[in-house]
């Protein structure tokens, strides 16, 4: 399996409604995952879950979304052609006012190679 390794100025963000569905996809998250942006919208964020990632990660994420709070943490993510990717995540409750609708904006960087081998280490613990 290959790995990208993201670049200083990569800066991947998405959308998703309450369910965890892609309502948007930026440039750079598009072309690191490696599908187009209408390959992506509708589909369920899960589509990059790479599965060495543990599910506590992810019940973390949403426990923590769920309640109006900011969740940040690392995340392993796999490609459309099988490869992977590692980012820092920053996920935001955003709330509608105007059209009463909940929705998550997701923004991610590149981690440090430090911040990765922690990040693995802390996963094989947790499932």
């Amino acid at each position: 399996m290959d790995e990208y390794i993201l670049r200083e100025g990569d800066f991947l963000v998405s959308q998703t409604d309450e369910r965890g569905t892609i309502l948007f996809a930026n440039d750079d998250f598009c072309k690191i995952a490696g599908y187009t942006l209408e390959e992506l919208i509708g589909k369920p964020h899960n589509i990059v879950r790479h599965e060495d990632m543990p599910k506590s990660a992810f019940e973390d994420l949403w426990n923590t979304v769920t309640q109006d709070l900011v969740w940040h943490g690392y995340v392993k993510n796999k490609t459309k052609n099988g490869g992977f990717y590692w980012v820092y995540a920053t996920v935001y409750p955003l709330y509608d006012e105007e059209r009463q609708i909940k929705t998550y904006l997701s923004c991610r960087r590149k981690p440090s190679e430090a911040e990765i081998t922690e990040a693995q280490a802390l996963y094989t613990t947790m499932y």
